[in-house]
């Protein structure tokens, strides 16, 4: 069972990752841990420089991103309109705290906002000032002294290169960090009208959000490709000053990100999810998400989970702070979910200290425990798959229902699960051929080249989830006449989506089917609110069948009018080698809006059915628990993210809540022997052992916020 460092780094499949590659290539691969001051006007009169750098020094920060310009200057800009900071006299606020920074050994990013400027500027070039549709400039929504900038025009492409460069030429950066440099809506300009008109043959732009319309799905492209090429512009200037130096864009996401990830994970060496705090129904993995989507364009690349001291939406109270509990969980998991943390504080006059205690706890923890957060690779083998394509052409603006909501669905299931998983962009399906399980949420625009790509997984063994109108669309959003999936999945589109069924249910043909495991004493489950009518290929053993929608009132009329049919609402298939679960209905989507445990039980055993019972880390025990697995250069670790709490689906967290012990089982690829296993936060010599066929099985305690098992081969 032993195995040499050089084979445990290659185990499950993609081979060594070079760390010191990419640090080579960017300094900004390097920091671990990120603390970000957000300038505001006034903080020249007062800012105190030592008792700053004491604190970075506290929090063991190796990376600093810093208020340079853009809306306001805090350094001596000898640039026309760029504004300086009232208070600033004769100091230089960002050269001050950068050089400092670089003599304690930080990493430092200038950052930039460019998506503001003042009265005297927008006078002296009302060809910067955004436009909407009816032809007037746009005052600031926040601040009516500002005027919004367009950002596809001269100002981000002449001005804000010129303001880039001379950050660069004047200060000893590894890069500039640009927020808000990607506009707000479509701007309609002289200068955006012509470029849009050269580019798309003619057409005006848009004034409708259809996205089958022509001149939207154009200017869709368009965006993307001014902002890149404004982005490659940046990098360049920076470059050409300080060749290790990177433009970081404050853009990206997942399904609902405007700009396209899979360009944005080419262009990056590093980029921040900023997922700054929860807000409203926001769940406590938020940022653990966004982590998984980010990694999932930019590969072995560092990302850094951005994260905000103060509260956020909706009314932006950034002078207060957020309380411990809510801190620890939000930075725990995206830890957990391989991001670097990032704090940013707004304003340097701190009133409420309160938040300083706290992060000095984070980061001290992270600090001693790096070896084992320097992670080189995932180990989950199971993907989902999210797509910005189906999000603009399908989706449009009710995109967050029809495309965000299944995904969040499944999110929210495998959590509860505790089955790790990673994220998967749809125009990177190649990356999937390591996985065992393939899940594709209402990922109904696919290309023929996107349907091939899976189509070749399954037949090699890989399996698939699929849901609902997954392929029935080109990568357009044009229907198709059949699924594009249909011989993968199954069955064909028999001509109708019933787009809402009210009072429908799901009959449980087979109780001992591991599908509907953990479900018993009934005969039927609530049915999911949407289907798309299938008809089965050859003979189909259906677990789960259709009562059709039946009265909800009034109250005698509420019987079923069938009770019984033939119509499968899950269809299982072999492909290949591999196995198919198929879904017709938006059982996922169902399952975020009434959150039916029925619901989130039968997701998850269609995974563990597809996989063949098999999982990487199986965890045993009460609570809701994040659950991640990685490996590092000569260890591996499993991390418990502790979410139960009554705030978990309505922050912020009062409290934490401890959850007891937890049996954990690790399957790791490779079989490789452990020597020592080590609880993180605890600090705890668990009770542990191994198999002679592999199999390490620990028993943790309890979990408070965060755990993190340790391995060391």
């Amino acid at each position: 069972m032993k195995v040499s460092r050089r084979e445990f780094v290659a185990m499950s499949g993609a081979g060594a990752f070079s760390l010191a590659a990419v640090e080579a290539e960017s300094p900004l691969a390097r920091p671990m841990r990120w603390a970000q001051l957000a300038f505001v006007e006034d903080d020249p009169k007062t800012f105190d420089l030592g008792f700053w750098m004491d604190y970075f020094r506290r929090i063991h920060a190796d990376g600093a991103c810093l208020s340079a310009g853009g809306c306001v200057a805090f350094y001596p800009t000898q640039i026309p309109f760029h504004y300086k900071s009232k208070y600033l006299g004769g100091r230089d606020l960002f050269g001050e705290l950068a050089r400092a920074c670089k003599k304690q050994g930080m990493v430092v990013l200038a950052r930039t906002d460019p998506h503001a400027i003042h009265e005297d500027a927008a006078k002296a070039h009302p060809e910067w000032v955004a436009v909407d549709a009816e032809g007037r400039k746009r005052r600031h929504w926040a601040h009516p002294d500002y005027w919004v900038t367009c950002a596809m025009g001269p100002y981000n492409y002449d001005f804000m290169t010129a303001v880039t460069r001379e950050i660069a030429e004047r200060y000893e950066i590894d890069g500039v960090f640009s927020n808000r440099w990607a506009g707000h809506g479509i701007c309609y300009c002289d200068a955006c009208r012509e470029m849009f008109r050269a580019y798309a043959g003619g057409l005006e732009l848009p004034r409708t959000a259809n996205p089958q319309d022509k001149a939207r799905r154009a200017y869709l492209e368009w965006h993307d490709a001014r902002l890149f090429e404004i982005w490659r512009r940046w990098d360049e200037e920076i470059r050409k000053v300080r060749p290790a130096a990177r433009f970081v864009a404050n853009s990206g996401g997942g399904a609902l990100s405007d700009l396209d990830m899979k360009t944005c994970g080419e262009l990056a060496a590093f980029l921040a999810a900023d997922r700054q705090a929860r807000r409203g129904l926001m769940a406590p993995w938020a940022a653990g998400k966004n982590g998984k989507e980010y990694r999932a364009a930019l590969g072995e690349k560092p990302v850094a989970g951005l994260f905000s001291v103060g509260v956020e939406e909706p009314y932006r109270w950034k002078d207060s702070v957020q309380v411990e509990p809510e801190l620890r969980v939000w930075s725990a998991d995206a830890t957990a979910n391989g991001m670097r943390p990032w704090f940013v504080k707004f304003r340097a006059d701190v009133e409420d200290k309160r938040w300083m205690p706290v992060i000095e706890k984070i980061y001290g923890w992270h600090y001693r425990n790096e070896k084992y957060l320097r992670n080189v690779k995932p180990l989950a083998d199971v993907g989902l798959v999210y797509s910005q394509q189906t999000a603009k052409f399908y989706g449009g603006e009710r995109a967050r229902a029809r495309v965000e909501d299944h995904i969040e669905g499944w999110y929210q299931a495998l959590i509860e699960a505790r089955v790790p998983f990673e994220m998967v962009h749809d125009r990177l399906l190649e990356r999937a051929a390591g996985l065992r399980v393939l899940i594709l949420p209402n990922v109904a625009a696919m290309s023929e080249k996107q349907c091939a790509q899976v189509r070749e997984y399954v037949r090699g063994g890989g399996n698939v989830v699929a849901t609902y109108e997954t392929s029935l669309y080109d990568e357009w959003g044009v229907r198709r006449a059949n699924l594009g999936l249909a011989d993968v999945l199954g069955c064909d589109y028999a001509g109708r989506v019933e787009a809402r069924m009210q009072n429908s249910y799901l009959r449980i043909e087979d109780a001992a089917h591991p599908l509907v495991r953990g479900i018993a004493g009934t005969p039927r489950i609530i049915n999911a609110a949407a289907r798309v009518d299938v008809k089965a290929r050859g003979t189909v053993v259906a677990p789960l069948t259709l009562i059709p929608s039946y009265p909800d009132l009034p109250m005698e009329e509420v019987y079923p009018r069938e009770a019984r049919t033939s119509i499968p609402q899950v269809i299982l298939s072999e492909f290949g080698k591999g196995r198919v679960v198929y879904f017709p209905g938006d059982l996922d989507r169902t399952f975020w809006e009434v959150m039916a445990p029925d619901h989130g039980l039968v997701l998850a055993n269609a995974v563990d059915w597809a996989a063949g019972g098999k999982r990487v880390v199986d965890v045993r025990g009460a609570g809701l628990l994040d659950v991640t697995v990685w490996r590092q250069a000569a260890s591996a670790t499993v991390h418990l993210v502790n979410l139960t709490n009554p705030m978990a689906m309505r922050g912020p967290y009062r409290e934490l809540i401890p959850v007891g012990e937890q049996r954990v089982t690790v399957t790791w690829p490779g079989r490789p022997a452990v020597r020592k296993v080590t609880l993180l936060s605890s600090g705890a010599a668990p009770r542990w052992n191994q198999t002679k066929e592999g199999p390490v099985f620990v028993t943790v305690p309890s979990v408070l916020d965060h755990e993190v098992i340790a391995f060391d081969f």
